[in-house]
C-alpha cells in the first residue's frame, strides 16, 4: 500500500483536511472496507470523517486527528488483510483504538494468534512476557483474564513451563463450598466456568479435556492453593479483588522454581465484607517498587466486548 497527501491546505475549510490512500490490491481492498462498506461507515461514525471509494483509492476527509487515526486503522487493517486475516468489525474497533500505539509495537506484542487490540492489552501482553508476576487490573471487558490465560498456554506450548494452574477465590459461598449441591466438580463449576470458557476457545474441548485428564492443566479454587510450592508452572489468579490480604500473600508465596504468576482483577468489583481489605488493592501498594513485578491499568477505553459495555464503565466511573 502506498500513501500519498492529497490535501491542499489552502482549499481547506474549517480545519478540514483530506488525505488519499492508494491501495494496491483490489482484493484486499474491498476485505478492508466490509461488506456493503460496513467497515468504512464503523471509521466514519466512530472518527466523525468521510471516506469515499473510487477504484483503489480511498479518499479521507474531516478533522486532522481524525483522518490521521483512521489512514493508520486502514493501514494495518490492510496488512492484515494482505496477511490473510479476516476483517471483522470487532478488529476495525481494535484497529482505531491502537491508532495512537506505534503499529509495529501493537504487531509484535501478538501472543500466538492472539492480538492485543488496544493500547493498554498491548502494554499487558508486553508485561506477561518480560516479568514473572503480572498484575493487570481493569474493568471488565478489558481482556485481561484472556490475555493472561493466552500468555500461559502459549507458554506451555512452548515448553517453557510444564503445568498450567488457574484459581479463583469462590467468595460468594465464602470458601466454604460443602453447602452447595453437587458433588466437587458440580459444587465449583459456577466459579471457575469464566476460565474454562477461555482455555477451552484457546485450546479446543478435547485437548483441554486431555490435559486436564493428565494433571497438565488444574483449575481450582484459591484455597486450594494452601500449602503448596508450584514449580515449573504458569500460575493464575483470576477475580483477585475478592481475594484477602492474607490469601493473597498465601498465594503470592507459592511462586516456585521456573514459574510465572499473573494476578487479575477489578478493584471496583469487590464481594468481600465491607470491613475486609481486598488482597488486590494491598498488594499492588506494598508491591510497588519489588523489581521483577509488573502491574497494568486497563481503562474503559481498553473494553474491547460490545463498544457500549465501554460507555457503560465510563459513565459508572464518574458516578
Amino acid at each position: 500500500m502506498t500513501l500519498k497527501s492529497a490535501f491542499d491546505p489552502l482549499s481547506a475549510s474549517n480545519g478540514s483536511v483530506e488525505e488519499v490512500i492508494t491501495f494496491d490490491q483490489t482484493a484486499q481492498l474491498q476485505t478492508v472496507c466490509g461488506p456493503h462498506d460496513s467497515h468504512l461507515t464503523r471509521l466514519e461514525e466512530d472518527l466523525e470523517i468521510f471516506i469515499s471509494v473510487r477504484g483503489t483509492h480511498l479518499t479521507l476527509r474531516g478533522a486532522k486527528p481524525g483522518v490521521a487515526r483512521a489512514k493508520k486503522a486502514l493501514k494495518a487493517l490492510y496488512r492484515d488483510a494482505a496477511q490473510g486475516d479476516e476483517i471483522s468489525i470487532a478488529e476495525v474497533e481494535a484497529q482505531i483504538r491502537l491508532a495512537d500505539t506505534p503499529l509495529g509495537q501493537a504487531n509484535a506484542a501478538r501472543i500466538g494468534a492472539v492480538k492485543p487490540r488496544s493500547p493498554g492489552q498491548v502494554a499487558l501482553t508486553k508485561a506477561l512476557d518480560s516479568h514473572d508476576l503480572t498484575f493487570a487490573i481493569g474493568p471488565a471487558g478489558t481482556g485481561k483474564t484472556y490475555l493472561a490465560v493466552a500468555a500461559a498456554v502459549a507458554a506451555w506450548q512452548a515448553g517453557k513451563v510444564k503445568r498450567l494452574i488457574l484459581c479463583r477465590p469462590a467468595v460468594e459461598a465464602g470458601e466454604r463450598i460443602g453447602f452447595l449441591p453437587g458433588d466437587m466438580t458440580e459444587k465449583l463449576d459456577p466459579y471457575m466456568r469464566p476460565l474454562y470458557d477461555a482455555l477451552g476457545e484457546l485450546l479446543g474441548g478435547k485437548k483441554l479435556a486431555k490435559a486436564m485428564e493428565d494433571g497438565s492443566i488444574e483449575i481450582a479454587p484459591l484455597a486450594f492453593m494452601r500449602g503448596r510450592t508450584l514449580k515449573s508452572a504458569y500460575v493464575i489468579l483470576d477475580e483477585g479483588q475478592n481475594a484477602t490480604p492474607a490469601q493473597m500473600k498465601m498465594f503470592l508465596t507459592r511462586l516456585g522454581e521456573g514459574s510465572k504468576m499473573a494476578v487479575t482483577g477489578d478493584p471496583t468489583q469487590v464481594d468481600l465484607p465491607k470491613n475486609e481489605t481486598s488482597g488486590l488493592v494491598q498488594a499492588v501498594q506494598v508491591l510497588s517498587e519489588v523489581k521483577g513485578i509488573s502491574t497494568v491499568r486497563l481503562k474503559a477505553e481498553d473494553v474491547v466486548r460490545h463498544a457500549l459495555v465501554g460507555r457503560i464503565v465510563a459513565a459508572y466511573d464518574k458516578v
